[in-house]
């Protein structure tokens, strides 16, 4: 019998880095979240303009202050102060190759206002593109963080709640002991329509350590997660774990009692 998942929170951000967003609603394909990191910021190489980096949200924690919504075609972006563009990004018919941690991937570079807006914000040029699904993605498809974990955590590091967001998880699911879900490995479960089977726990950066709202560093997070969980082999702490998608199908949140 497949167990089913308690859903309290459900988010993505349709472009890598920014604000990961709460929905009230999302559907779940073999990639993940449909609408999760459509989109990629590229630093071109200025020698090779064929080649570039994607952007990495812990070395740029500002992007998690710009909020972005994906509403049909039309791409929504909004910076801390007000500035906004909105645009259906259209494709430039070129196409640039990325490094994003360490594997190659080829992303179609896209036209519009966006692009002229972050460059402003990081104070360097830089270029929006499209990737393809899953192509953004560092490892699993889904990723699932537990309210009882949340709660310790919170507990351990002085915090009042920790937002679920500064991890950015697909779904939050609701438990009652911290850390049950690092035991589901291999466990099929179901989350709305949708059938996920749990894979391996995620290792953890110190992008963790920024405020979910603003990017700034706030609360070290990733040093306590150091102090008491498991430690991969370059030393990253584990919270929370993947998962795959056997079953796509939706996902409705439930209310917190």
């Amino acid at each position: 019998m497949t167990d089913e998942l308690r859903v309290v929170r459900a988010g993505f951000a349709p472009i890598k880095g920014t604000r990961h967003l709460a929905h009230d609603r999302l559907v779940l394909d073999a990639q993940g979240a449909v609408g999760d990191r459509v989109f990629a910021l590229v630093s071109v190489d200025p020698v090779d303009p064929a080649r570039g980096r994607v952007l990495r949200t812990v070395q740029n924690p500002s992007l998690i202050a710009v909020r972005a919504l994906l509403v049909g075609d039309r791409l929504e972006v909004e910076l801390p102060g007000g500035e906004s563009a909105a645009a259906e990004p259209v494709a430039t018919g070129e196409s640039i190759t990325c490094d994003y941690w360490g594997r190659e991937v080829e992303l179609e570079l896209v036209g519009g206002p966006h692009a002229d807006l972050f460059s402003r914000w990081l104070d360097r040029p830089v270029r929006l593109a499209r990737a393809r699904r899953g192509d953004v993605v560092f490892a699993g498809a889904v990723s699932l963080v537990t309210t009882a974990s949340l709660a310790d955590l919170a507990r351990q590091t002085g915090q009042d709640a920790m937002d679920a967001a500064r991890f950015r998880p697909t779904l939050v699911v609701e438990t009652d002991e911290p850390y049950v879900e690092d035991t589901w490995l291999g466990r099929e479960v179901r989350a709305g329509g949708a059938t996920l089977r749990i894979g391996v726990p995620i290792p953890r950066c110190a992008v963790i350590d920024s405020h979910p709202e603003t990017g700034e560093r706030d609360v070290r997070v990733l040093k306590t997660l150091a102090s008491h969980r498991p430690l991969n082999r370059a030393g990253e702490p584990a919270f929370g774990v993947f998962a795959e998608v056997l079953t796509p199908g939706a996902v409705s949140v439930a209310s917190l009692p």
